[in-house]
């Protein structure tokens, strides 16, 4: 049996996302500057707006996901199954934490397996690329196989674990296993930022290695570098603090990413996504669904299920209507519709 070192670091990013500041002030989404032209006659009912999307070979009744945050304890493993069984209710994506812990000390995988209270629910593994390559293809398999997953997250943290006194230093290899990674999985495999945001450049790279699916996780939510700063000391925690607010604001990855890999590219818009107009400024934008994360955990904390359920429902009813104000009966038609762009997003994508 391995160690409990993660899985004693995962209890304390929960203890600090439950009510740690683990946003920095001052970081910001932009999505403030992005504005959705008001349509005054849409010519529709509200219960006409059809949310619904296609995702990992399912269909999603809106386009939203809880994106992975945790597992490998007890208390993930409660906070994982509210979570999915309340994203099996509404028809939503869910996708669970890393699955390091469990690749380290499988009497741990009990803790991502949730399929009991999701059963038809869009189910997404996670998994660090530096530990994706240091277990190789079938390690791999048998972790997404061994939750009965729909398909593969691979996150890329480098900022966190610079951050990290016991993170990855070597970040050599990752495009060599996201080609074989996509030739296995075809369109089940998504690759996401953690906070930090990717760039065009980037997800034209992932795409020439064949990946489908990416997730840009921008800066303006929760900062794992911040997450990392606060649960160390010394020199390593100021050297942190640089890096607290370092990022591609979540609207410019989306807006800059959308162009830069064309339409036959899933995008997922996620990183301090908040309400249901945000995540319409994102569709609007170019994203094909959006990730929530942090906010889903705290409503969770609060209220265990039910307060994930009465936080997604809000999320739900502000997109629908925000959806039909632009004029569009469908986020497909959303994202046709005339997006006005101000401020520093401006300077951001013409930069990008």
């Amino acid at each position: 049996m391995a160690d409990d070192t993660t899985a004693r670091r995962k209890d304390a990013h929960l203890d600090l996302c439950a009510d740690g500041d683990v946003e920095p002030q001052g970081n910001d989404t932009l999505l403030s500057q992005v504005h959705l032209v008001h349509c005054a006659l849409p010519e529709l009912a509200l219960g006409d707006v059809d949310l619904s999307t296609p995702f990992f070979g399912k269909r999603l009744k809106a386009p939203l996901a809880i994106t992975g945050m945790t597992g490998g304890t007890e208390r993930a493993q409660q906070v994982n199954r509210d979570l999915a069984s309340v994203a099996e209710e509404l028809g939503l994506a869910f996708g669970v934490g890393s699955q390091r812990a469990m690749s380290e000390d499988p009497s741990r995988a009990a803790t991502f397996k949730v399929r009991e209270v999701a059963p038809t629910a869009v189910l997404i593994g996670n998994l660090g690329v530096q530990q994706a390559i240091k277990l190789g293809m079938d390690g791999i398999v048998r972790l997404v196989d061994g939750i009965g997953a729909d398909g593969l997250a691979v996150h890329l943290n480098p900022a966190q674990e610079l951050a990290q006194p016991e993170g990855d230093r070597d970040f050599r290899g990752g495009y060599a296993l996201l080609r074989q990674l996509a030739k296995h999985f075809g369109e089940r495999l998504l690759v996401k930022e953690t906070g930090c945001g990717l760039s065009p450049a980037v997800a034209r790279r992932l795409v020439e290695c064949g990946v489908k699916v990416v997730d840009v996780s921008g800066l303006g939510g929760t900062s794992w570098v911040r997450v990392e700063e606060l649960r160390t000391q010394g020199a390593a925690a100021r050297v942190a603090q640089d890096f607290s607010r370092w990022g591609i604001p979540t609207a410019a990855a989306v807006a800059s990413v959308r162009k830069a890999v064309g339409q036959g590219v899933t995008v997922i818009a996620s990183g301090g996504i908040r309400t249901g107009l945000e995540v319409a400024k994102c569709l609007g934008l170019g994203a094909d669904l959006a990730g929530m994360a942090l906010p889903l955990f705290r409503a969770q904390q609060r209220g265990g299920r039910d307060g994930v359920r009465e936080a997604l429902e809000v999320v739900l009813q502000s997109l629908r209507r925000a959806v039909l104000l632009a004029g569009a009966g469908t986020p497909q038609e959303l994202r046709q519709r005339t997006v006005v762009v101000t401020g520093e997003l401006k300077d951001w994508l013409q930069a990008l």
